[in-house]
């Protein structure tokens, strides 16, 4: 009778190994460590003292190929310094690593070909699927993941070509803050905006439908610049901005750092917030209520994103339909003092 190739790890020891030190089977082990929800926390207890004692390692090629799985997702972020996408991987995490599923990160730093490189260096990790950030990517980028038949979610954003995808409109949030610094009595509402990925410019976008709504719109009242944001460079953009347009009674920042360091430079000259020049932020990050004063801005769903996405993409790998090719988990105003 033939006997199944043991699968050992990187030390020598085997899974057959653990499965004779915990006195149990082979397939057991397997349990544990690939289902471990399927297992009684007691066999659990007594499998992992046994792979504790034996310092037994995994083979992740062998299990993927006995399972046809790897248990992995990839994940690309365009940053690792931003906070928004911080806690949207904390959302993914709480998902995936209750599902038995590790992530695989990436960080493209805003550059789509390096984004594609990303993709296909971690392919030769064979994930189960994707979650990306944003709608708009290299143009290899969706023929790879179509010829592969990977399964992906598109998060941050929302599409209408029947990509699945967890986000928000971002113009109907640029629109809305927009909207509420007139509703406040401004008219000359400047828009600060930094780094220019594509969901700051679908901001911009809902900035402008706002402001010409109301016959407002005046392009010398936007400053835009694609270096990375930072509360510093917010500080130095309300400088020029008053400086080139003293009659601006508002600022719509694209995001809480530009708005915090441009709220900061007021206090320094002087400047009357909200009674001189309203400001308002995006993504309610956990300084903005704590300004002085406090921030108005938009609470975005970073979190929630990130876990829905997660099952999401997890239903997809199951082979099952998504939940909806789109979900949208909308936005907040959170209204305060600066405007």
């Amino acid at each position: 009778m033939s006997r199944k190739p043991r699968i050992r790890s990187g030390s020598g020891v085997t899974m057959h190994d653990v499965a004779r030190a915990a006195g149990v089977s082979a397939i057991t082990v397997s349990r544990v460590l690939n289902q471990p929800q399927q297992v009684s926390p007691q066999l659990r207890e007594k499998v992992m003292q046994a792979v504790d004692a034996l310092a037994y390692v995994p083979s992740r090629s062998a299990r993927t190929l006995a399972s046809a799985r790897s248990r992995t997702v990839l994940v690309l972020i365009p940053s690792l310094d931003n906070t928004v996408f911080l806690d949207t991987l904390a959302g993914i995490e709480s998902v995936l690593d209750a599902a038995g599923y590790q992530m695989l990160i990436g960080n493209s730093h805003y550059d789509s070909e390096q984004e594609l490189q990303l993709l296909r260096a971690y392919l030769q990790h064979q994930p189960d699927g994707v979650l990306l950030t944003g709608l708009t990517h290299a143009a290899p980028f969706e023929d790879i993941l179509r010829r592969r038949a990977l399964p992906a979610v598109y998060m941050m954003d929302l599409a209408d070509d029947g990509r699945c995808c967890v986000g928000f409109s971002q113009e109907n949030a640029g629109a809305a803050i927009t909207r509420h610094l007139l509703e406040s009595g401004k008219r000359r509402i400047g828009f600060l905006g930094a780094q220019l990925d594509e969901r700051v410019l679908k901001r911009l976008d809902g900035y402008r439908a706002a402001l010409e709504e109301a016959g407002c719109r005046d392009a010398g009242l936007e400053w835009l610049d694609p270096s990375p944001s930072s509360m510093r460079m917010g500080a130095a953009m309300l400088e020029a901005a008053l400086t080139a347009r003293p009659d601006c009674d508002a600022l719509f920042c694209c995001n809480d750092d530009l708005a915090i360091g441009a709220l900061a430079r007021c206090q320094q000259l002087g400047i009357a917030v909200p009674e001189r020049l309203a400001i308002a932020g995006f993504n309610d990050l956990q300084p903005a209520a704590w300004c002085t004063p406090s921030l108005t801005t938009v609470a975005t769903p970073r979190r929630a994103i990130g876990s829905h996405a997660a099952r999401q993409l997890l239903r997809l790998i199951a082979g099952e339909a998504p939940e909806a090719a789109q979900t949208d988990l909308g936005f907040k105003l959170m209204l305060r003092r600066s405007s």
